[in-house]
């Protein structure tokens, strides 16, 4: 089965790609995955509980990156994994391409998935809103944690340097605002759990 689903950032391409690709900041937008190992810089172990309804299942597995091209914003993910507590299992590959669109970026993402279990219940119908929806909060998470790095954005004020530079005085101390993180979602979120393994390496084992 396949899905496509969109979403921009008020970010430029690069800064967007690479925050996409960083799997110790990404795992905290995708909704209810942890990470739990990076085996090497494109391989990543971790899980993830999801319900569904009436059902609660966990995963645990591993994704890759099988092909990534800096140049051109984009990137092929690979990942599987099996239930911990039953016999089904979940295969997923992914391309995700970030394209310039007016001052930011517009991520894209086409997967093609296959699920055994108890969740294999549920139609195409179901899980294309699911994911949607699934994409719609980790897209919030990103934007909020990409724009707010972006220069000029509110982030720290810079300090004059060099010899005899004056202090910068009169302004009050600005705290680092904490990384936005995505609420856990009832819903189908292996699919962009496995997507965003890398984004999405997000699962694992334990």
């Amino acid at each position: 089965m396949q899905l496509e689903n969109s979403f921009t950032v008020g970010a430029p391409p690069s800064r967007v790609f690479a925050y996409l690709l960083d799997v110790n900041k990404i795992v905290g937008c995708v909704p209810g995955a942890e990470l739990s190992e990076v085996v090497d810089p494109t391989t990543f172990k971790g899980k993830v509980k999801i319900k569904v309804g009436p059902i609660t299942v966990a995963y645990s597995g591993t994704a890759r990156i099988v092909g990534r091209d800096d140049a051109n914003h984009a990137a092929t993910l690979e990942a599987e994994g099996r239930e911990t507590t039953g016999p089904g299992s979940a295969r997923a590959s992914a391309r995700m391409t970030v394209e310039a669109e007016g001052s930011g970026s517009v991520v894209k993402i086409v997967t093609d998935y296959n699920v055994a279990g108890r969740v294999a219940q549920f139609g195409r119908g179901v899980m294309e809103d699911v994911s949607r929806r699934i994409v719609n909060d980790m897209a919030a998470c990103i934007k909020s944690n990409v724009e707010a790095a972006e220069p000029g954005a509110g982030g720290e004020m810079a300090s004059p340097s060099g010899p005899g530079a004056a202090p910068v005085t009169g302004a009050a101390p600005v705290a680092a605002a904490a990384p936005a993180t995505a609420k856990p979602v009832n819903a189908f979120g292996l699919l962009f759990s496995v997507l965003w393994a890398r984004l999405r390496g997000v699962f694992g084992a334990k």
